[in-house]
C-alpha cells in the first residue's frame, strides 16, 4: 500500500504551508495538492483522488462544511477532517460528513495519525 494521499484546503498560504509541513514530516502521508477555496477543493478531490482532505471551515465561497457535504458526496469519497483556530462549537458540522473537527493549534503528525487512524476504524477514542 502506498502513502495516504492528502489534499490541502485553506485560503491562506501561511496555515497551507504548515500543514504541507505536518504531512511531509508525517509517516506514511503525501500531500498531492493544495487549494485555496471550497469550490476548488471540490474539483480537486474529484481529480485527485486523494485519500484524505485537510479542510478548513473559513473559506470563500462555499465555506469548508458545504465543500465537505459535496466531497463526501463523491464516489469514493475521501476522508475528511476539517479544521480551524475557532472552537468547534461555533460551527454546525453535523451531517455535513467531516470525520472529526481538529483545532489548527493541536495538529500535527501525531494528531494527523490517530484521526487517520479513527477515521478507518470508527473508534473515536483512537483519537
Amino acid at each position: 500500500m502506498g502513502p495516504i494521499r492528502v489534499l490541502i484546503v485553506d485560503d491562506q498560504a501561511a496555515p497551507r504551508e504548515a500543514m504541507s509541513a505536518v504531512v511531509e514530516v508525517a509517516d506514511g502521508f503525501q500531500v498531492v495538492g493544495a487549494v485555496a477555496s471550497g469550490e476548488e477543493s471540490v474539483v480537486a478531490a474529484h481529480d485527485l483522488a486523494p485519500d484524505l482532505v485537510l479542510m478548513d471551515v473559513n473559506l470563500p465561497g462555499i465555506d469548508g462544511i458545504e465543500a465537505t457535504r459535496q466531497i463526501r458526496s463523491l464516489p469514493a469519497a475521501p476522508v475528511v477532517l476539517l479544521l480551524s483556530t475557532y472552537d468547534e462549537e461555533d460551527f454546525d458540522i453535523n451531517g455535513c460528513g467531516a470525520a472529526a473537527y481538529v483545532p489548527k493549534g493541536s495538529f500535527g503528525p501525531v494528531r494527523l495519525h490517530s484521526e487517520w487512524l479513527a477515521a478507518l476504524t470508527g473508534d473515536r477514542t483512537a483519537r
